[in-house]
């Protein structure tokens, strides 16, 4: 019993930073991020990608209320501590049953049931925590109370859409979760949330982004199998890294600036601007991602299986290059919302991805990839000279 020997929560100081114990959190939305890939690669259309979605914001939300409660105390201490391991493993359980949370059909609502409940318990831990917590700051209090008001009204779409399944499941669990998320913005505009460590929330979100650019990397093993390697594989192969590193380094551009401005921030305006900037504008920066993967997944497995001169599919072409999309949108949010200055370029990089889209639907897998890449080479390019004579001009 010594783990939770603590009778009070450790509040966080202004220099907080992440603790290995919320890296290994991390490790478990890993898996699930492993997880919503596999389930979309196996069966891959349009209603699949939104599935994948869906349950890919679920999972978003599970990590993000925890990345908030340990900005404001340590997770590895006491009590907190150990409902955090219990939330853990919920989430894990929910990582487990997405392949089957989707399946229609008779008898099919157990899985489906099973990750509801899962996903209540990590909201309800979180809730009592936070409650525990703040028992001592009537505004935190506040603000608890009315975000665990709309997320509990969210539990009554979750359930129903798991108890009906097909295309209900679809658009009830798309109304929780709108509610949910909405819970947490009225919230945030209403009472405010506080972020007592600007560096712990900025580490820990830019470290779940790179959690989800690995996925990328992952995708390359899972595409090629136990084929035989060949050139045109280790050429892919090579591509996406080259993909991973350009997102990472257009994002990390991004990062120290907005980092430097949430730390400029106070009070109320502080959580503001991390509730946005972070917690809302990250999302389709890790839904891109993870797009990505999934079409370097099925163009590593078409070159795999020695179909180099097969054009891609529109889903594989929408994965990659709508995926790419999403994520530079995702930026430009980010930058606009920490108050950076949003150059041209950055406003159209997200709209000449999908312009690339069905030009890359005709061209083989291979050359696709090579398309993406060369375009976000030069997008980085163009942004690092940018960014070089504006320098030069101060």
């Amino acid at each position: 019993m010594g783990w939770i020997s603590r009778s009070r929560p450790v509040v966080t100081a202004e220099a907080h930073r992440p603790t290995l114990f919320e890296i290994f959190f991390d490790l478990v939305l890993v898996f699930g991020l492993i997880r919503v890939t596999t389930f979309m690669s196996e069966r891959p259309s349009p209603v699949t990608l939104t599935q994948g979605l869906l349950v890919l914001v679920l999972l978003w939300n599970s990590w993000l209320v925890y990345a908030w409660l340990g900005n404001y105390v340590r997770m590895d201490v006491g009590l907190v501590r150990a409902g955090v391991t219990v939330a853990m493993a919920a989430v894990f359980l929910i990582a487990l049953v997405i392949p089957e949370a989707w399946q229609t059909g008779p008898h099919t609502a157990k899985p489906r049931l099973i990750l509801v409940l899962a996903y209540v318990v990590v909201r309800v831990i979180d809730s009592a925590l936070f409650h525990w917590v703040a028992a001592d700051d009537p505004r935190l209090l506040r603000t608890v109370h009315l975000y665990a008001l709309t997320t509990a009204l969210s539990w009554i779409p979750l359930v129903l859409g798991a108890v009906l399944g097909g295309t209900a499941q679809i658009l009830l669990w798309a109304a929780a979760l709108v509610i949910d998320m909405s819970g947490g913005v009225l919230a945030l505009l209403v009472n405010g949330w506080p972020v007592r460590s600007p560096g712990h929330f900025v580490e820990r979100h830019g470290l779940v982004v790179i959690i989800a650019l690995g996925e990328s990397l992952i995708s390359v093993g899972a595409g090629i199998g136990t084929q035989m390697i060949h050139t045109p594989t280790l050429v892919a192969a090579l591509l996406t890294l080259a993909i991973t590193i350009c997102l990472y380094w257009l994002y990390s551009a991004s990062a120290t600036n907005a980092g430097q401005a949430l730390t400029r921030a106070s009070g109320l305006r502080r959580g503001l601007v991390a509730g946005n900037a972070y917690s809302v504008a990250h999302l389709p920066l890790l839904a891109g991602t993870i797009y990505v993967a999934l079409g370097v997944e099925e163009v590593l497995a078409a070159l795999a299986h020695e179909k180099s001169h097969a054009s891609l599919n529109w889903i594989s072409a929408i994965a990659l290059f709508g995926g790419a999309a999403l994520y530079l949108a995702g930026r430009t949010v980010f930058l606009s919302l920490t108050g950076q200055r949003v150059r041209p370029e950055q406003f159209v990089a997200p709209g000449l991805a999908l312009l690339l889209l069905p030009v890359g639907r005709y061209l083989p897998g291979l050359a696709a990839l090579g398309l993406l890449t060369a375009f976000l080479v030069a997008l980085l390019s163009y942004e690092a000279w940018t960014r070089r004579g504006a320098a030069g001009t101060d």
